[in-house]
């Protein structure tokens, strides 16, 4: 589903990702875990085709980032940590938007919309501006607008920020819909316990590398996920 393979990207002299390698199959919830300034969100970037990266290789469904973009950007919906939404528009206005980009027909997107913003709570606000809204009814929109297009991976990060109990709970559900259907889902989180309940693999980032990756019980052994990451933290100061 999503392959990345020997991913390295630099800013100046500085790696930000160095030498990376995380293959995501169907059917899984892959966890990214890293502190601030890991390296996760300059992957998560480059595996969207939003950076370029200088040596390596990501593959969305068998095709390249660099040389079939928008095959891969056709299989994927990106949800970022801070949504940049078009402020000038409506909530539908904005969906509407992003539903004429995936060509997707006028009946399914209206019972995608009606579906998705029902359940993130978002209906009577879709009239107002984006502009008008808080972080948090952005955010919904930005995750109503990216499963519009029923995406086969999908890539998020930091994706429970600025969400109420419900709106995450309601999130966690879909992603597990999306991978019972076939698909995958990667993602970054700051919150341990999210990931250690939701995850079936994690991959933990270090300075640009890697430094622990597989299932959940194998990176976790007998202790919390937590302890391990706190632990490979002092190992590798």
């Amino acid at each position: 589903m999503l392959t990345i393979s020997h991913l390295t990207k630099a800013f100046g002299e500085k790696k930000a990702v160095d030498d990376l390698s995380i293959h995501i199959k169907p059917g899984e919830i892959y966890g990214f875990i890293g502190h601030n300034g890991a390296g996760k969100t300059t992957t998560i970037k480059a595996c969207c085709g939003i950076l370029q990266f200088e040596a390596g290789e990501i593959s969305v469904g068998g095709h390249s980032i660099k040389t079939d973009p928008l095959a891969c950007k056709r299989q994927l919906a990106y949800i970022p940590d801070n949504p940049d939404l078009y402020e000038f528009m409506t909530g539908i206005r904005y969906l509407n938007f992003i539903a004429d980009i995936f060509q997707i027909p006028a009946e399914s997107r209206l019972e995608r919309i009606r579906s998705f913003a029902g359940l993130f709570e978002l209906t009577d606000d879709l009239a107002q501006m984006v502009s008008a809204y808080s972080h948090g009814m952005k955010q919904k929109l930005a995750i109503i607008s990216a499963l519009i297009h029923e995406p086969w991976l999908l890539i998020m990060d930091e994706p429970f920020t600025g969400l109420d109990p419900k709106a995450s709970f309601v999130l966690k559900r879909i992603m597990r819909d999306i991978c019972n259907g076939g698909g995958a889902v990667f993602f970054s989180t700051h919150v341990l316990e999210v990931a250690e309940k939701l995850c079936d693999k994690v991959a933990i980032i270090r300075r640009g590398k890697l430094v622990k990756s597989g299932t959940m019980e194998s990176v976790r052994g007998d202790e919390s996920l937590e302890e391990v990451f706190l632990e490979l933290e002092e190992d590798h100061a």
